[in-house]
């Protein structure tokens, strides 16, 4: 069962995540800022993993704690659901239209975190929601799952169209690496034999 239920507490956030890398696309995330659930929910549903997200949050001084550490137990989540990644395929990456946005995200889930991000949003906010949090999701998304992640933002210049091509091709890239290799399917892909 590539599952996995996190729940993480500090001065700042309560947070708890379920996570299935099997799923259909489920989805049901709620951290009180609008704009960070409705990209949850395009991660969950393009990545056909079902995830539920609870998160009470300082929003009384701003979302940065609640975008960010929401990050850090998804990737954790991550982590957690793909074991020894036994029989996945490991690496994704998907270039997704949005519009006038056209975005490229390649990811290797190698145990070793680094993230290229190279997205410029035109504007400081979409909405109330401080653009720059979106690559501070993505730094604590990719740094807890040991993921190598690059984002690259080709075209655009609408910031919700950006934003949201950029969780869509990652997830799109996701559900690449996490699927198994049929054709390895008891192997750990790596010429080192663990990951």
């Amino acid at each position: 069962m590539r599952q996995a239920t996190i729940t993480r507490k500090t001065n700042e956030t309560d947070i708890s995540v379920k996570l299935s890398l099997d799923g259909s696309g489920a989805y049901d995330n709620q951290t009180g800022v609008g704009f960070f659930d409705h990209m949850l929910d395009q991660l969950a549903r393009h990545a056909l993993i079902d995830m539920t997200v609870r998160c009470e949050g300082d929003l009384h001084i701003d979302d940065h704690h609640t975008v960010e550490d929401v990050g850090i137990a998804l990737g954790q989540a991550l982590a957690e659901a793909v074991g020894d990644k036994r029989g996945i395929k490991r690496y994704g990456a998907c270039l997704l239209p949005m519009d006038d946005a056209l975005v490229r995200a390649a990811l290797d889930l190698s145990g070793r975190p680094y993230l290229v991000w190279n997205v410029a949003l035109p504007t400081q906010q979409i909405g109330s929601f401080d653009c720059e949090l979106v690559r501070e999701f993505f730094q604590a998304f990719s740094t807890h799952s040991g993921m190598t992640l690059h984002v690259d933002a080709l075209h655009g210049f609408n910031s919700h169209h950006i934003a949201e091509a950029a969780f869509k091709a990652v997830a799109r890239a996701l559900r690449d690496a996490v699927e198994t290799d049929p054709r390895r399917s008891d192997a750990v892909p790596s010429t080192k034999g663990a990951l």
